[in-house]
């Protein structure tokens, strides 16, 4: 099985110690491909070093919403810049978090719309945090002319996921799937067609049942995969080659193959 992981932070510093041991890991388990979304403008070039030699590592570049107070207004500039001289596949991770009431929404609101105008000029997919904020997220989303992407750790309703569906996007499930106690969010993986959902990790958070508590990995994948495959009742191999061939088609890989 060959897996892709659409949601990764392999470039942070909890991977400092071990990062190419962690994607050894990952690759012996069948990740083959993983997207990992930058959160600031600081991270960029290390990121983009890090996935410039291997073509199964898919860099984004964006500014994301919990970090706001570390944004600066030139930052928006800098992203057009970057993306035109490095070309990313994606923007992201950008969004709206409504969770965490210190957070200025307006702030986030403009931070949002500039960085879609920019995918917008670009032509790319965008990768979506959003917490407590997908009508928001969504009218916003209409004012744009996107190629589509992805709701990161998507956790609407069915209404809302049809929505991003209708605008070319697709829904992340990841470790949060394996928690049995997980009932909206199993709910929602059974009654969306395969075709909406992509797998993620979020590593090193959001970490998986069997390893609580503990760094979240892109080599436990698997373990998403498999809740997913049971709770639909298909073949493990099925899933995979749909979620992966899901995500090949919203980052424009369609034509290229793990090698």
């Amino acid at each position: 099985m060959q897996l892709f992981d659409t949601h990764c932070h392999l470039d942070v510093a909890a991977f400092d110690a071990d990062r190419r041991e962690v994607l050894q890991a990952s690759r012996a388990a069948g990740v083959a491909d993983l997207l990992i979304p930058a959160v600031q403008r600081s991270t960029w070039p290390a990121l983009l070093a890090f996935c410039a030699n291997d073509t199964h590592l898919h860099p984004a570049l964006g500014m994301h919403p919990v970090y706001l107070e570390r944004h600066q207004p030139s930052d928006v500039r800098a992203l057009s810049d970057a993306v035109a001289t490095a070309r990313p596949v994606a923007i992201g991770e950008i969004g709206l978090d409504w969770h965490i009431e210190s957070l200025d929404r307006e702030r986030q609101q403009r931070l949002l719309e500039d960085q879609l105008a920019i995918a917008e000029a670009y032509a790319l997919p965008v990768v979506l945090h959003v917490r407590k904020a997908h009508d928001a997220i969504l009218n916003t989303l209409k004012r744009f002319r996107l190629n589509g992407g992805f709701c990161h750790a998507f956790n609407g309703s069915i209404d809302q996921a049809h929505r991003y569906l209708a605008m070319g996007f697709r829904l992340g499930f990841g470790g949060m799937l394996t928690f049995e106690r997980s009932r909206h969010l199993r709910r929602l993986a059974v009654e969306l067609p395969l075709d909406a959902i992509v797998l993620e990790t979020d590593a090193p958070d959001m970490t998986v049942a069997s390893h609580r508590f503990e760094r979240n990995s892109p080599a436990y994948l698997p373990e998403v995969l498999h809740s997913l495959a049971q709770l639909r009742e298909l073949p493990a191999e099925e899933v995979a080659e749909h979620t992966s061939a899901n995500a090949r088609k919203v980052l424009d890989l369609a034509s290229e193959s793990a090698e």
